[in-house]
């Protein structure tokens, strides 16, 4: 694990390398896939020095989102809120949604909302 990576992804990390050892999977490349699907988590929830150095430089990619910690809420979450939404708010959410995550569950209860 990449120094730096909290201890919540430490845990993760170990759980899966065990998990993988366990089941037979990946035999030989446990520890790199492991490895690889907690740094892929690290960057999707902007846990990496370069996500934070964006965010604090003005340039995180969720700035300017209307939900509070929109990375981390599913897709219920997001449509449970949308009815609090301006019309321009629900176009910031579909450009952001569509140029990051792209859910088509999402975009397409966002495109009825819009165009209702």
């Amino acid at each position: 694990m990449p120094r730096g990576a909290s201890p919540k992804r430490e845990r993760e990390y170990e759980e899966l390398k065990e998990e993988f050892k366990s089941e037979g999977r990946y035999k030989g490349r446990e520890e790199e896939v492991a490895a690889r699907i907690v740094n892929k988590q690290r960057r999707q929830f902007g846990e990496t020095k370069a996500a934070q150095a964006r965010a604090k430089a003005g340039k995180a990619p969720e700035r300017g989102v209307p939900l509070h910690e929109y990375q981390h809420l599913t897709v219920d979450e997001i449509v449970e809120r949308l009815d609090d939404l301006s019309y321009g708010e629900l176009r910031k959410l579909e450009q952001y949604e569509r140029q990051h995550k792209n859910r088509k569950t999402l975009l397409s209860r966002l495109e009825r909302k819009l165009h209702h």
